[in-house]
């Protein structure tokens, strides 16, 4: 099973190769197979890349937002008409099922094309501002040179939210997947160049962690969206402010998902396991510390245990298997370390936390786990995880749940399922998180601002709201009078 590119990087319109950089191999995470080999970019590489946005910029910028929609949209319509292509190579790039990449990766990417390429004719309108005889006005312009920096867990989906808005707004990107999945973006630059997208516009290059200070750093880039590790975030963004440069960190999480009693219990129920199960999950909002108020504690379990042990695990290029393995062995092993922590600390393991039966030897999988009776203090329910790993919390009051999901240096996502919506959005409100579910989890259709708050990030990924984080505000002031001046 191979899925070699014709070369590592995509610049200019074209492959381009540098075995100069650090070669590296993209794993297969179900067998461990390698499919592919690249080279990392040099910084010969950057500079080239950089250099290309550079240079394309200003004419694209030129261009009138519907021109530059028009293209988008084509670039949609090949995505959607090529789905189970780049779905099977997101597929083998993240080991994710395809049950689930063929609903939810490249289709999530063509959406962001889609929108971005129809609203901005009206998004990136300024504003008329009357002065008496004098008036101005206001107009969004482009930053120039943006930087895109990918995680591996929706790297054909992040390549999209980071380029659709970026390109519409009149930039152009330099993007760096995830070393762990760097196939799916240079199929995204190659689809933007056949719908029509001029050279230099949208450049992929390969990398790891010595890329993206090559990439910060640069006297030519103007902006940085992160999606990443609260750690990396905290490093790229201190590297950006130091030039003052604008950024978007969309970082990690350790998000509550609150059921109370009267809750329709299948649905809560089902809304924590993809909260804590798609993608295996590998998913920064995932609702990783679910409070179940007491009275339904026990229904809650013994349903939850009897469902999560009916998950499919298994081969994720059969459209049956609903759970993949790890995107690596690294992962595979911090994510058990966290489990026996978990047991070590006093939680009760009520179903997972081993290796499943009938799967490759050489693949990074393991079984969906829950741990109930889990208490705040537990390093289980402080620290993301970052794989399909559930803590089961109780609480008795609404104010006492408040606090106790507040209690957190994180603030990317919450949810609350409830019947009484009035309790609800009440909850919703007191809530510190920038992305939040009612009787719902892990939704984030492209017209509906997604992002953090307190150390899970900054900036909007989505919706209109993006756009500012892609421009800056210009301001015209326009006399209609000869100057008065005492001088």
């Amino acid at each position: 099973m191979k899925a070699q590119p014709p070369a590592s990087h995509f610049i200019d319109g074209d492959y381009v190769e540098d075995t100069a950089g650090t070669a590296f191999d993209s794993i297969y995470p179900a067998t461990g197979e390698v499919i592919a080999r690249l080279h990392a970019a040099t910084p010969a590489i950057v500079d080239r890349a950089i250099a290309a946005a550079k240079r394309a910029q200003g004419e694209w910028a030129a261009m009138s937002p519907t021109a530059r929609g028009r293209i988008l949209k084509r670039a949609a319509d090949i995505m959607r008409t090529r789905n189970r292509e780049l779905s099977e190579l997101e597929t083998l790039d993240t080991g994710k099922p395809i049950q689930e990449t063929i609903v939810a990766d490249p289709t999530s990417g063509a959406d962001a094309f889609e929108f971005f390429g129809g609203v901005a004719a009206a998004a990136l309108n300024g504003d008329y501002i009357p002065l008496g005889g004098d008036f101005a006005f206001t107009k969004r312009v482009p930053l120039g040179v943006c930087v895109g920096i990918g995680a591996w867990n929706y790297p054909q989906q992040i390549a999209c939210w980071k380029g659709a808005p970026a390109l519409i707004a009149g930039n152009a990107m330099v993007f760096k997947p995830s070393e762990n999945t760097p196939l799916g973006a240079l199929k995204i630059a190659e689809i933007l160049f056949e719908a029509g997208l001029p050279k230099g516009l949208y450049n992929v290059i390969q990398g790891d962690r010595s890329t993206g200070p090559l990439l910060v750093n640069h006297k030519d880039v103007a902006k940085v969206s992160l999606t990443g590790s609260v750690e990396t975030g905290r490093k790229v963004a201190g590297a950006a402010a130091s030039q003052l440069k604008h950024v978007t960190m969309e970082l990690g999480g350790k998000s509550p998902l609150i059921v109370f009693d009267d809750a329709d219990l299948e649905s809560a129920i089902g809304g924590a396991m993809l909260g804590n199960f798609y993608s295996t999950g590998q998913v920064c909002s995932n609702g990783t510390r679910v409070f179940v108020q007491k009275g339904i504690k026990d229904r809650f379990l013994s349903r939850l245990k009897e469902r999560t042990e009916k998950i499919i695990i298994g081969d994720p290029m059969i459209e049956e298997t609903q759970l993949g393995p790890m995107i690596s062995r690294a992962q595979l092993d911090k994510v058990f370390a966290y489990i026996e922590k978990g047991k070590a600390e006093g939680a009760t393991l009520l179903t997972g936390g081993g290796i499943p039966n009938d799967v490759s030897a050489e693949g990074t999988y393991i079984q969906p786990t829950v741990f109930a009776d889990v208490t705040d203090e537990m390093t289980i329910a402080r620290e993301e995880i970052f794989g399909p790993v559930m803590c089961v919390l109780d609480f008795d009051h609404e104010d006492e749940v408040i606090e106790r999901a507040n209690g957190t240096e994180f603030g990317l996502s919450a949810g609350v399922f409830t019947s009484d919506l009035t309790r609800a959005h009440r909850v919703a409100d007191r809530l510190e998180a920038g992305t939040l579910w009612i009787n719902t989890y892990n939704l984030a259709p492209v017209e509906v601002p997604f992002g953090g708050s307190k150390q899970s990030g900054f900036g909007r990924e989505n919706s209109l709201a993006a756009l500012n984080h892609y421009t800056e505000l210009k301001s015209v002031y326009v006399a209609m009078s000869p100057v008065q001046s005492p001088y």
